[in-house]
């Protein structure tokens, strides 16, 4: 396989797993590709290139290529484009050479995997592209399950920066943990004396900014606030923390939600609704 690796994601893992899915292994008369084996002669050979077929953003190329060198080691393959270039539509973005069996068997885990990432990648360009050089783009947590750490690196090749991973890696008090500890100081309180080295705390009113922060809160998140109150929010907050809009975001809003002098803004969209770029494989017989 290429040398490619994301933190916190097993390539080799996710390859066997998906091609696994996908071939039936552990039931019944699975196990094998049924097409292939019975049409294409074991020994024939392909020629391929992956395109796009519309402009995108492109992620996930050396993840395809670990599909295909997964069940032919010996397989030639040609990366053409880096990931996280733009590239307009017809680009040619991959060259493979070698067994056919094998690209067939291994062509719809692959090209689900880039469209997929791409689109994410391509939808996440848009909205850095919408905010006009103000503000940071972050990605949330609302990712499709075992996907999380590919989706949030596809929205860094997009020019995103990751939210935190998971519910390890910073305290995010929202309103649900406010309301049982009694407000958001008393929440921010506990999870500073529990430790807790990076306390976000959201914000639905201007009036719990100051206790927040006085509690000890590294970063207030500014929960469906307008773009008038988002700059209130910001001259209150004073720069002593970051602040960052949440809620109502799209890519009509987030050029005026950015603006207003937030630091972040946070956009579940990217990793939920990002539809699949238009990535297509074709093969020739050698």
């Amino acid at each position: 396989m290429d040398a490619f690796s994301i933190p916190g994601f097993d390539l080799a893992a996710f390859v066997d797993a998906t091609l696994a899915e996908d071939l039936g292994t552990g039931l019944p008369g699975g196990g094998h590709d049924v097409t292939s084996e019975s049409v294409i002669d074991a020994e024939a050979r392909f020629s391929g290139v992956m395109d796009s077929r519309d402009a995108v953003t492109v992620a996930g190329l050396p993840i395809a290529a670990a599909f295909f060198r997964t069940l032919d080691p010996a397989m030639e393959i040609e990366i053409l484009v880096a990931e996280g270039a733009r590239v307009e539509p017809r680009t040619h973005l991959m060259r493979l050479t070698g067994n056919a069996r094998a690209m067939l068997t291994a062509e719809r885990s692959a090209l689900n995997t880039v469209q997929h990432l791409s689109g994410i990648a391509t939808m996440t360009r848009e909205y850095v592209e919408a905010m006009n050089g103000h503000a940071t783009l972050l990605d949330t947590r609302k990712t499709i399950p075992g996907l999380r750490h590919l989706e949030k690196y596809a929205t860094r090749m997009g020019g995103a920066q990751n939210h935190r991973m998971g519910l390890w890696d910073a305290a995010m008090i929202k309103d649900n943990h406010v309301l049982v500890a009694g407000g958001v100081g008393p929440a921010v309180a506990r999870a500073k004396a529990a430790g807790v080295a990076q306390i976000v705390c959201e914000v639905d009113h201007l009036e719990q900014i100051e206790p927040a922060i006085a509690a000890g809160a590294h970063h207030l998140l500014l929960d469906n606030m307008g773009p008038d109150m988002l700059r209130e929010a910001v001259a209150l907050t004073a720069g002593r923390v970051p602040t960052e809009a949440s809620g109502g975001v799209n890519l009509s809003t987030i050029g005026p939600i950015a603006a207003t002098g937030v630091t972040y803004v946070s956009v579940g969209r990217l990793t939920q609704s990002a539809p699949a770029a238009d990535i297509g494989l074709d093969f020739t017989p050698l």
